[in-house]
């Protein structure tokens, strides 16, 4: 019996750093006003109740969560495609590849959107019980796990959700994952409780906590063996292939959101100030007041003064050009995923690291690719198959993105003869300008049919 179990090792805390500031961000308004003084600091002097009135109307620019739904959409685009390697029933697992309903294509999407917001995600392969827990077996024959629908299946597994892990020269060694169970809790309710599952090289193990003697503790509630020698779990980078550590490639976007959450409630208070005009008496004497259309104020004192006091507005402007600015760099920081990086020094380097053309998005996009490719394998190794096979997802966005730029420089190379017909077409499909359904001999019969166009054809009584 131990507690360790549950503890966050210190690699998994460096891998959980930036997961409140993140949760806050996608969580929205609701989350970034839960989260208090943390971000919205009070300020010298700002009493606990004024505070909470001013965090109660603040309202957050979604900049971190736009640009992560947008960023995250550019891959999937296109429909993600089977290579024709991948075997007949892993596509057709894949088109419900968690068993809730998800197909390949969104639950890779949905691991992107992690990636691109935490920097990480994870993908585990996992396979249902076929035994019992005195090691029964559940079914009988091959036919009735079939029927059963007894099959490998993926599982995204969050950042938060990693407690820990070692390593040796051979891959993961172990891997603790926090999970949430939900349990019968009388004869009609249920409720969720944690567990720890501990997955070693064909070995696993369920956590639970146990109550003896007044005290909780960690114990084993389920364990069992595998027929896989390793763990079947793929991390999902966006830098890095393979690595355990990361971090969110969006991250000073995520630091900018949070200055304009505060910036923006700083305009708001200022303005609601400024939206109140001060009565400022002077020299009026003790006597009450009564101002309003039908009284009049009656002063004796030759400097006496009554008016409103009302913001130059002065600050305002500049709290307003301040937040206008902010959100300028934010969309920069949030396009930077997309921007081309020059090639490297020589070309033998470009030509190996194929840098020339690549953007960051792009990179991301490749290493969830080659994640799905690693998942696939799994699932084959599951049920003896050879080969998982590969995927291909969308990652042209140079092309995409520059779409509207360049299309009238290729129409003008092509009127210049400089560029062929069939070579023009191709470029407008690989832009997405031109469906790629449609392939170049079909269009090319199309044109053809149609005739010249108009104003090509010369009058036959004119020289």
């Amino acid at each position: 019996m131990t507690d360790a179990v549950r503890k966050v090792s210190a690699e998994a805390a460096e891998l959980h750093q930036h997961c409140d500031l993140i949760d806050a961000l996608l969580g929205g308004t609701g989350a970034m006003r839960a989260a208090g003084e943390r971000y919205m600091p009070r300020w010298p002097g700002e009493d606990q109740e004024a505070h909470k009135t001013r965090l109660a109307v603040a309202t957050l620019f979604p900049a971190y969560q736009r640009t992560v739904e947008v960023l995250g959409a550019k891959p999937f685009s296109k429909p993600v495609t089977f290579g024709d390697d991948v075997p007949t029933k892993l596509q057709e697992w894949c088109q419900d590849v968690d068993r809730n309903g998800s197909n390949l294509h969104a639950f890779l999407s949905a691991i992107c959107d992690e990636v691109l917001g935490y920097g990480f995600s994870g993908i585990l392969v996992d396979y249902p019980p076929t035994r019992d827990e005195n090691d029964n077996p559940l079914y009988v024959t091959k036919a009735a796990e079939e029927a059963a629908g007894v099959r490998p299946y993926f599982v995204q597994i969050h950042p938060r959700n990693i407690l820990g892990w070692r390593k040796d020269r051979a891959g993961l060694s172990q891997l603790r994952l926090l999970e949430i169970e939900s349990v019968a809790d009388g004869e009609f309710a249920t409720k969720d409780i944690e567990q720890v599952r501990v997955l070693g090289r064909g070995t696993w193990q369920i956590w639970r906590k146990s109550e003896s003697a007044g005290k909780e503790t960690w114990v084993i509630h389920a364990q069992g063996t595998t027929t896989l020698k390793s763990i079947p779990f793929v991390p999902v980078n966006a830098k890095h292939p393979g690595s355990m550590f990361a971090r969110p490639p969006l991250l000073e976007l995520a630091h900018m959101n949070v200055e304009h959450w505060q910036s923006k409630s700083d305009q708001q208070n200022i303005l609601h100030v400024a939206r109140v005009p001060i009565l400022f008496a002077r020299l009026l004497g003790e006597s009450a007041l009564t101002v309003g259309a039908g009284s009049a104020v009656k002063a004796e004192h030759p400097e006496a003064d009554l008016k409103f006091v009302e913001h130059s507005g002065a600050a305002i402007e500049a709290g307003r050009m301040s937040i206008h600015d902010l959100e300028d760099r934010m969309r920069q920081a949030g396009a930077e995923l997309l921007v081309i990086k020059p090639g490297n020094t020589t070309e033998v380097q470009t030509l190996a690291d194929n840098e020339q053309g690549s953007c960051a998005l792009k990179k991301s996009a490749e290493n969830i690719e080659d994640a799905a490719d690693q998942a696939l394998q799994f699932m084959a190794d599951w049920v003896g198959e050879t080969e998982g096979g590969h995927v291909t997802i969308f990652k042209d966005f140079g092309a995409a993105t520059l779409a509207e730029a360049s299309a009238e420089l290729l129409l003008k190379s092509n009127q210049a003869g400089k560029l062929s017909d069939e070579s023009y077409y191709e470029e407008l499909q690989r832009r997405g300008i031109r469906s790629p359904d449609v392939p170049w001999v079909d269009e090319k019969e199309r044109i053809d049919s149609q005739g010249p166009a108009p104003g090509t054809m010369k009058d036959p009584e004119k020289p």
